[in-house]
């Protein structure tokens, strides 16, 4: 077994969370197993998937089959948009821990805010009464705005531990950012190597010829600089062990401001207030 593993992170439920873990987004129920124990070799330590992703019951097999303690990985799992409302989130959730088979899941996250529906903090409610039950040991919520969490903060229950979004160093979500930090709120990173358009990019190639190290590496290393928790998502094992070996360096002051002049507002994906 590697020695390669992650640092972990402290989050405000003071669950420890491994910075870096294996997103699965679009993974081939039909690899997605075998994937996952490659992975493990590697080094990872966390899983994330979701309902929508519809490979929960493969990354499940892959935790049970794994050889490691069940407390030794982390998943985090996702409900989505048609799942939310109180009572109909609280099947979902059930529906989620039967497919993944793995006792519990350790961070339930709402997959978008969905303002038009206006059932999020129904939805929230349900996460609540289901970590209290023990299903879950940590809740959060994903591709949420500020304004979105002010909503829910001002409800008054549980803050978030960690509010993951689409952030790579062309939309690097400096506001929302320091409004998660503001309120101890973890920030995670999907789409973190913005599908691969920064690899030919000038800034990064430099940095990357400086240190030794493939793009990918280098915007990795920068999302672990900044202290955001990183799913980089690869169906392939070479990959798998490229992307977490980002330990071994650090980028300097010059190498961190040449990335941070890449922050265009581009998205990979649909923007949060209109999907």
């Amino acid at each position: 077994m590697t020695s390669n593993l992650s640092p972990t992170v402290t989050l405000n439920n003071r669950q420890q969370i491994p910075q870096l873990g294996l997103g699965v987004y679009k993974l081939e129920t039909d690899i997605a197993e075998g994937l996952i124990h490659q992975a493990i070799e590697a080094g990872y330590r966390r899983i994330d998937t979701a309902s929508f992703y519809g490979n929960e019951a493969e990354v499940g097999a892959g935790v049970r089959t794994s050889g490691l303690a069940r407390e030794e990985l982390f998943v985090t799992t996702k409900i989505w948009n048609e799942d939310q409302g109180y009572d109909r989130t609280l099947a979902a959730i059930d529906e989620s821990l039967s497919r993944l088979d793995i006792d519990y899941i350790d961070m339930l996250l709402i997959h978008w805010p969905k303002p038009e529906q206006d059932l999020y903090l129904e939805t929230w409610l349900a996460f609540e009464k289901a970590l209290a039950a023990g299903k879950l040991r940590g809740i959060g919520v994903s591709n949420f705005q500020p304004h979105h969490l002010e909503r829910l903060l001002a409800a008054g229950g549980t803050v978030p531990a960690l509010n993951q979004v689409e952030l790579h160093p062309g939309l690097q979500q400096v506001q929302v950012r320091a409004f998660n930090a503001k309120h101890g709120i973890a920030t995670e990173a999907w789409s973190p190597l913005a599908r691969g358009r920064f690899d030919e990019h000038e800034q990064v190639l430099s940095i990357a010829q400086k240190h030794g190290k493939s793009p990918a590496q280098v915007i990795i290393r920068w999302h672990i600089e900044l202290g955001n928790l990183v799913i980089p998502k690869t169906a392939t094992a070479s990959r798998l062990t490229e992307n977490i070996s980002v330990f071994d360096f650090k980028l300097d002051s010059e190498d961190m401001d040449k990335i941070a002049s890449l922050d265009s507002g581009l998205r990979t994906g649909p923007n949060p207030d209109e999907f």
